[in-house]
């Protein structure tokens, strides 16, 4: 049998025992999340960090703020970049080597959700207009796949952004302040389509039988800021809309959890 005809068999044998279970394989409902945890703290050389477990999903986020050249078209306003390994030990699927499509996806897809809600406050990162300002560096490592890495991601990196600190004592510009952030916490939440069953937070075997995945930022006013929508499966508009309801209640969630752990 060929590996695309195993795989058809596959995701018809998940779609059969979900109509069976009129819910999920773990028990889940549709619109549930897996228990996750958030730590904050956990590098010390980092200017902030934290680690987020999903599921069994583990990822850990550092948070490196260093001096830069502004851009030329931002001359008053700080930097900031999103990197993201998948470190090999996570899972057998991941190899050490440059970055590959998958994980700058993710990097992508995170960047863009903390990028255009605005959450750090790149006019007060400048330190010299046009000479010299902050930059601020956010670097993911999964260190266990088991589905949905976009939320785990966006939620450590989140988590890690709020405990960070800007140094200005390594650079003689006084005590050490909380890196700028305005009251706004994106949050991102992902769904899986299995035939025409939507799922979020897809756990490994749901993300492996995905016939399309759609993940979406919004803060805690319900504004959209990314969204994203992978593989060849479609989404109706009545289901995107649908995603949106269920990510704002999802999201509300998931903000108010990691607002208490680090805060």
């Amino acid at each position: 049998m060929a590996q695309q005809d195993i795989i058809s068999s596959v995701k018809l044998g998940y779609i059969n025992t979900l109509s069976k279970l009129h819910g999920r394989i773990d028990g889940r409902s549709f619109d549930q999340y897996r228990e996750f945890s958030v730590k904050a703290g956990v590098i010390e050389r980092a200017d902030g960090s934290a680690l987020v477990k999903l599921g069994e999903t583990m990822v850990m986020v550092g948070i490196k703020i260093e001096q830069a050249k502004p851009f030329p078209d931002m001359p008053d306003r700080g930097t900031m970049s999103t990197g993201v390994e998948l470190v090999p030990f996570a899972s057998p699927s991941f190899e050490a080597g440059p970055p590959t499509p998958a994980s700058i996806e993710i990097a992508r897809v995170v960047d863009r959700g903390i990028r255009e809600s605005k959450i750090i406050d790149m006019e007060k990162l400048c330190i010299k207009p046009g000479e010299n300002v902050w930059s601020v560096s956010i670097d993911i490592h999964v260190l266990d796949y088991d589905g949905n890495i976009i939320d785990a991601a966006s939620m450590a990196a989140l988590s890690a952004l709020l405990t960070a600190k800007v140094p200005n004592k390594k650079f003689g510009l006084g005590e050490d302040a909380k890196l700028p952030l305005k009251q706004i916490f994106p949050i991102t939440c992902s769904f899986a389509k299995i035939g025409n069953i939507i799922m979020a937070d897809p756990d490994l075997d749901e993300d492996r039988a995905a016939d399309a995945k759609f993940s979406v930022c919004l803060d805690e006013k319900g504004h959209v800021h990314a969204m994203q929508k992978t593989l060849e499966g479609a989404f109706t508009v009545d289901e995107i809309k649908n995603i949106i309801k269920t990510a704002e209640i999802n999201g509300a969630l998931i903000r108010e959890q990691i607002l208490k752990c680090v805060q």
